[in-house]
């Protein structure tokens, strides 16, 4: 598993693992590298000899990561109209805004599998879980230091926030790696289905704060009230007031770990069936998930902010039926996914974590009024959501260009 440390270096085995950069740089082989996949086989797949499907998909979710983060700019920033499906739910439900960083961190437990040198299950060394847990703490430091840079910049700016998304995505990744290594994949599935079932009464359990529970009022529940007495005090949390917790907090990241695990089952299946038909079988899985979590959430609510079970499956579902889709569109068919529009998402997914590190540092240029400039022509010729997209579009083409060029050298940025 590529989960070595060390500095800045050049090798020759891109892998499919969601490691970022700090700085290392791979370079495209021309076989199949540490990921243990041969190339030749029935399936379309990356010069790694990954599917196509899994970059792609990949892709598609850090960009909607990027469209996200964007159209909120746009809407609290700009005081823009932007379409609903682009905001956050305020607590319980789902919009495609709640769908994307689900799909991402999903897609994280998919590359762990295709990643190994070894089977799961044989056994977790300290070389191992030394690599596992420094890459772990890289990528929570690149997390917390993007969480926080108007707070550097300015220390009066406002409190630091400990949590964030690459934060979320580091904990579940190394809880991930590490349980791949030391358990086998019935024993990994039992300990998803452990967490999810029993975080549902966890949730029900009195706030610590006093706060009355009501897991249809925002905040109102155990979960939430953890963060407020670990770092409501010091306003550390990303929701503010009373009731407030943050999206991304500590108990938060169990469900998460589970949905992670669930990545991890389906990149098994997709290994121990590399070169048979999948698409059917995962989408059967998908649709079962969906199905069970949208029940689920008549008594448990679809609550993305506290990363609620029903959640977890809904999302999990719904990604899968993506990756089923994309699976039978791309992975049969050689050079399909470097057409229109798929080689946009490749260039995305090829390097993910680079191109959100690339928006978080630089999301402030939809201020500008060079991007702006387009965004208040277009006002008076389309509706407002339409034209609130103009900016977001040009500068989404942006980061598209700089991942794009990346791709085309080969280059492969990774922690």
């Amino acid at each position: 598993m590529d989960v070595s440390g060390g500095g800045v270096m050049v090798n020759h085995a891109p892998r499919a693992d969601m490691a970022f950069a700090v700085l290392r740089c791979t370079m495209p082989a021309d076989r199949a590298g540490d990921d243990g996949m041969a190339t030749g086989q029935a399936d379309a797949r990356t010069a790694s000899g990954r599917l196509v499907s899994l970059d792609v998909l990949r892709g598609l979710a850090v960009m909607g990561m990027i469209l996200v983060n964007s159209a909120a700019g746009m809407f609290y920033g700009e005081k823009a109209v932007v379409f609903p499906t682009l905001l956050h739910a305020s607590w319980d439900g789902l919009t495609l805004a709640d769908t994307v960083f689900p799909a991402f961190l999903m897609m994280v437990g998919v590359a762990i599998p295709m990643a190994s040198r070894t089977p799961g299950g044989a056994g977790v060394d300290s070389v191992a879980a030394r690599r596992i847990g420094v890459r772990t703490v890289r990528l929570f430091a690149i997390g917390f230091i993007l969480s926080n840079l108007y707070w550097f910049a300015e220390f009066d700016s406002g409190q630091w926030r400990l949590w964030g998304v690459l934060q979320r995505i580091a904990l579940a990744y190394g809880a991930c790696a590490l349980l791949f290594l030391a358990v086998g994949a019935r024993v990994r599935l039992g300990i998803a289905a452990a967490i999810l079932v029993l975080y549902w009464p966890l949730t029900l359990l009195p706030a610590l704060d006093g706060l009355p529970n009501d897991l249809w009022e925002r905040g109102h529940n155990f979960v939430a009230s953890v963060d407020r007495v670990l770092l409501g005090g010091g306003g550390h949390n990303y929701v503010q007031g009373p009731a407030g917790y943050d999206p991304e907090g500590l108990l938060g990241t169990l469900p998460a770990i589970a949905h992670g695990l669930i990545g991890v089952a389906i990149g098994e299946f997709l290994l121990a069936r590399r070169g048979g038909r999948t698409a059917l079988p995962l989408a059967g899985a998908g649709g079962a998930m969906l199905v069970a979590g949208l029940a689920w959430s008549f008594a448990f609510p679809v609550i993305k902010d506290i990363w609620s079970s029903s959640f977890v499956l809904v999302t999990c579902g719904a990604t899968t039926l993506a990756l089923a889709a994309l699976h039978a569109l791309l992975d049969r068919r050689a050079g399909a996914a470097e057409r229109w529009p798929w080689r946009i998402a490749l260039a995305f997914g090829s390097n993910a974590i680079a191109a959100y590190v690339l928006h978080s540092v630089t999301g402030s240029l939809l201020g500008w009024d060079l991007l702006l400039a387009p965004y208040r022509y277009a006002l008076g010729v389309v509706p407002p959501a339409v034209a609130s997209l103009v900016p977001v579009l040009l500068y989404m083409a942006l980061i598209g260009l700089a991942m794009t060029w990346l791709r085309r050298r080969g280059w492969y940025v990774k922690v």
